[in-house]
């Protein structure tokens, strides 16, 4: 009788409020993988439905399309940053070298038993910690500031070259960002022809990872690190798995809510102002696919 009342409750609910009210109550997901990749300064609008970022937009409608999305701040590096520390950490430039040591995601997945490796697009060498070498800019990539860290540290080897992405995804770390260089992440250049590098680049690079995601319980995000400071900081930012339902949602998201998901999502400590962020609720598809 109790499980009758519940279900007549529950399609009482999606009849009112919709489906996705109910699928709110949704357990998070724990991917098996995921993968983020950060691109830079456009705006929702200036991607979103644009013909300069067709695979972009192809990857909007297979996955979960978040239209209510922000950076934190402006420039490019204290975002990087709070995505990946849950904070700023004072920083309000493009500063190099930088030296920080407060918990982050390597910390706290570390502590959760599971892994993080990023992978920086010509990056010269593993653990390298020069501020500019060719395309590759230091600024986009958080990790490396806590290299020399006491404590917190993320370890040279975990600081790697996009080069090193495994072609065998089997073998990824629980969670990866990946950052391409400046050509190919929308940074250089004029629109569009960066729009439509980075997106050609998506394509050649992650599309075969995303193929096996769909059958490997595994997840991709693509997301900005902030807009082209004319629309609020309104970015995109993109859900694309087996786990995800497809669609556009309006539930609210920065960068710490993006971090505090994944963290949620392997009962990891939330570090920084992620602590105080919800995780994404709605986009998760039920019931969830089996590891």
């Amino acid at each position: 009788m109790r499980s009758c009342v519940l279900t007549i409750l529950l399609l009482c609910a999606a009849f009112l409020f919709g489906t996705e009210s109910v699928s709110a109550q949704t357990p998070l997901p724990k991917p098996d993988h995921i993968v983020i990749v950060i691109e830079e300064n456009h705006s929702f609008g200036q991607i979103i439905d644009s013909p300069s970022a067709p695979y972009l937009n192809a990857l909007a409608r297979k996955g979960a399309l978040l239209t209510n999305s922000y950076g934190i701040t402006h420039p490019s590096q204290p975002n990087y940053i709070a995505l990946f520390a849950g904070s700023i950490e004072g920083v309000t430039g493009n500063a190099c070298p930088l030296a920080l040591t407060a918990p982050n995601l390597h910390s706290t997945l570390m502590q959760a038993g599971q892994t993080f490796v990023g992978y920086a697009e010509d990056l010269p060498a593993v653990g390298a910690g020069d501020c500019v070498a060719g395309a590759y800019a230091r600024k986009h990539n958080p990790w490396v500031n806590w290299q020399s860290s006491p404590i917190n540290t993320v370890p040279p080897g975990d600081n790697r070259p996009f080069s090193d992405f495994p072609t065998d995804f089997h073998s990824l770390p629980t969670v990866s960002m990946v950052i391409p260089n400046q050509l190919n992440d929308m940074h250089n250049g004029k629109d569009p022809e960066r729009i439509e590098r980075g997106d050609q680049w998506l394509r050649t690079h992650l599309d075969a990872y995303v193929q096996w995601a769909e059958t490997h319980n595994s997840l991709l995000i693509v997301t900005w690190d902030e807009d082209n400071g004319k629309s609020d900081n309104h970015i995109p930012t993109i859900l694309v798995g087996p786990m995800v339902r497809q669609g556009r949602f309006g539930e609210q998201v920065d960068h710490y809510g993006l971090l505090r998901t994944i963290e949620d999502m392997y009962g990891a400590k939330p570090v920084g102002f992620s602590r105080q962020a919800s995780p994404l609720t709605t986009i998760w598809a039920t019931p969830a696919p089996a590891p």
